[in-house]
């Protein structure tokens, strides 16, 4: 069985997205530059997103995180052409979706999805993507594996953190890789059990 890792862009004082979310800027106001480096020309980041560990067997994410990205992500969820099965945790399946679509909506809780991706993912490794909420949860009930922190040199102030009432007393963490780019710095920790 693969690894399970979550993984968030961040900014250097812990925000996962701005303040002031909307609709169109659902990681709120200049929330998008936690993403720049993974779309950027420079030849250092093209060279860290082409050989970054690849998109893994399966893909979980929360229900925010789908209604924000979908306009983006599509059918395809996610990874793209890869078209990796995606599993959506949330209270309640949706009126629609894309049709031919990588996505099974999980209502049975985060435990439950993970059993579902693992089963899909085989050997290959399980990512958890955006939602600093499902993050929280899924670390805090001991699941993860691995954290991948894409922290972005800019300060929001406010928004929504990811490190906050998570309540796992004193968690060890094991640099595993630390990859300093021009938008970002790529940090894996292995999360010491």
């Amino acid at each position: 069985m693969g690894r399970v890792i979550f993984q968030a862009s961040m900014s250097l004082d812990g925000f996962m997205t701005a303040s002031d979310q909307t609709p169109e800027e659902p990681l709120g106001k200049s929330g998008e530059q936690l993403h720049e480096w993974a779309f950027s020309s420079d030849p250092r980041d093209r060279e860290y997103v082409e050989h970054a560990p690849d998109h893994g067997g399966a893909t979980i994410a929360g229900r925010v995180t789908y209604e924000h990205s979908l306009p983006w992500w599509g059918a395809d969820g996610p990874s793209g052409a890869e078209r990796v099965p995606t599993f959506i945790v949330t209270h309640e399946v949706p009126d629609a979706s894309p049709e031919d679509g990588v996505y099974t909506f999980v209502t049975d809780g985060i435990e439950s999805a993970l059993r579902q991706a693992q089963e899909v993912a085989g050997e290959q490794h399980v990512m958890i993507v955006g939602g600093a909420n499902l993050g929280r949860e899924y670390i805090a009930a001991g699941l993860v594996d691995e954290i991948q922190i894409h922290l972005v040199p800019v300060l929001f102030g406010t928004g929504t953190r990811m490190f906050e009432d998570m309540s796992v007393g004193h968690l060890q963490l094991e640099p595993i890789e630390v990859l300093d780019r021009p938008l970002a710095t790529h940090i894996r920790y292995r999360i010491v059990k």
